[in-house]
């Protein structure tokens, strides 16, 4: 612990109580509320400097500030031989694991016999003050394999379409680790989400592996909602954590801080790459992106000012060892929304109806959407998985998440229909075909035969069978005529032998009939008209 600053009134006080009240530093530090450290190191000063507690007394401020100034000097005071390199202090700092405490040992181990070791506060005092000569985007101590920083760069890039003329603004993204500062670099199209999906996988392949945390900006495409303490997710990017097994850290909003790597590595981006590409003219993004790809291994080999090597060597000895490794499988873009199951327990997704089961129906559900596949999720349960299909307005449907009444509505086709009709008779089959050719829709065969169904257990089949005769007799073809004729009992009367072949009877010849000679008549001529 390093040495606490107190008052000239305090310190006086210190003295008093030492050498008038004969009181211990323990003592001491309890009545005036320092550490009994803090104490001894000031009594030490004064038995040092060889004067007498009535000199102290009469010293002003500035000498006795002199006097503990000179005794701190002369504890601080080591040989040439012992000076510690902070460089290389804080750059094993950054590996997992190592502590100051732990390097202070290891100092204290590798001094000679005839050196004296500075003490620990003092050796944290001067690692401290190593770090104050350093660039402000270096005073955070970050441990190797740990967080990259995201984040996107100001300036944008203009792609020329060397057909129509148009241009269109690439946006630079930027990924730095926080060990080495080593960078990536590369343009996309736009900030829309599958952009910002896609250039993250790009980033995870550059450095060969993955961190344990990953900061982004309150950028949309990561956060749908801002949170100083708790932001929620886009559930996009959340997938793409999961998949390559990182955890995903936003910056706190308004504290530049938190990602103060990004914004010195987008920074430098800006002065080392965009800037030597502002003469360019670009006419593809694989081409912008080859030249970024050419001055970023520039970038990552160039040497430091304050430090030994360069972001390549550091990424080689630092966070290269400690990256966690890329998953086997790559990562499938989907998109991830929510939606609410209808009462025909089908979701709409791209305008394509996708099945689940119906005990969901009117809950909430979230779809995770690829180019080949629709997985289905209630309360992070897998619920349904589909192939996609890409026939809009259509529907997909699984028999297992129909009910069973619907179930039953599926199986009962214009052939089982046909079927069942031959079972009652003849005469219902006929009755059957014809309904069956003349509305050959599944849905109106399904209600048809279930109207028979019910006339065939009301008033049992064979008056059915009864009733169809009638009806194909006088060409009456729909269930409503079939109904009437067994509500009215038309099928019990007896059928006349006369009539049995009722198609080929012909019309009686009767004086108020006139005939089809009538119609062939010329026409508003009343000189052929006949007179009845």
């Amino acid at each position: 612990m390093s040495q606490e600053r107190i008052s000239m009134r305090k310190l006086k006080e210190v003295y008093r109580l030492h050498f008038e009240c004969n009181l211990s530093n323990r003592k001491i530090a309890l009545a005036l509320k320092l550490s009994a450290t803090t104490i001894g190191h000031y009594v030490k000063a004064a038995k040092d400097s060889g004067l007498s507690y009535q000199s102290l007394c009469e010293m002003n401020e500035h000498e006795l500030c002199t006097l503990v100034e000179k005794f701190s000097h002369k504890l601080k005071a080591v040989s040439a031989g012992s000076a510690i390199d902070f460089a290389s202090v804080h750059a094993e700092l950054r590996q997992k694991g190592v502590t100051r405490q732990l390097l202070y040992q290891e100092y204290q181990q590798a001094l000679a016999a005839n050196q004296k070791a500075i003490s620990y506060s003092e050796f944290c005092r001067q690692y401290r003050q190593f770090k104050k000569v350093l660039k402000p985007s270096m005073r955070q101590t970050h441990i190797a394999g740990e967080k990259t920083f995201v984040d996107y760069a100001g300036p944008t890039v203009p792609i020329y379409d060397d057909k129509t003329g148009e241009i269109n603004n690439a946006v630079i993204f930027v990924g730095v680790l926080g060990a080495s500062n080593y960078t990536f670099a590369n343009a996309t199209l736009t900030r829309s989400l599958p952009d910002w999906i896609g250039v993250h996988q790009k980033m995870f392949e550059f450095y060969g592996g993955v961190t344990e945390i990953v900061v982004p900006d309150n950028e949309k495409s990561a956060v749908t909602k801002a949170c100083h303490y708790d932001p929620d997710l886009n559930p996009n990017y959340a997938a793409l954590a999961a998949h390559y097994g990182t955890a995903i850290i936003p910056a706190r909003p308004y504290k530049p801080k938190d990602k103060a790597k990004a914004e010195v590595g987008v920074q430098i981006v800006e002065r080392w790459i965009l800037a030597r590409l502002r003469h360019h003219k670009f006419f593809s993004l694989v081409e912008l992106n080859d030249a970024i790809s050419t001055l970023l291994v520039d970038l990552n080999n160039k040497p430091f000012k304050k430090l030994e090597g360069s972001r390549q060597s550091l990424f080689e000895k630092l966070d290269k060892p400690a990256l966690k490794p890329l998953p086997s499988i790559h990562y499938e873009y989907k998109t991830i929304k929510k939606a609410q199951v209808s009462l025909d327990y089908h979701v709409e997704i791209d305008n394509h109806y996708y099945s689940v089961p119906h005990q969901k129906i009117g809950k909430t559900i979230e779809y995770h959407l690829t180019q080949q596949l629709v997985s289905i999720f209630h309360q992070g349960e897998r619920i349904a998985e589909h192939i996609r299909s890409f026939n809009k307005g259509k529907s997909t449907t699984i028999n297992e998440h129909m009910p069973k009444a619907h179930l039953q509505h599926q199986q009962w086709t214009p052939i089982e229909f046909k079927s069942w009709s031959k079972e009652v008779g003849p005469q219902c089959a006929k009755v059957a075909d014809y309904l069956i050719k003349h509305r050959s829709n599944p849905e109106w065969c399904y209600r048809i035969h279930l109207g028979f169904l019910n006339l065939a257990k009301k008033y049992g089949k064979a008056r059915l069978e009864q009733a169809c005769l009638y009806a194909n007799n006088h060409h009456l073809y729909s269930f409503n005529h079939i109904k009437s004729i067994l509500q009215t009992q038309c099928d019990k009367a007896p059928i006349n032998s006369a009539n049995e072949n009722y198609e080929e009877l012909q019309p009686c010849e009767h004086t108020n009939i006139r005939g089809p000679q009538y119609y062939l008549t010329k026409t508003g001529d009343p000189t052929n008209e006949t007179t009845h």
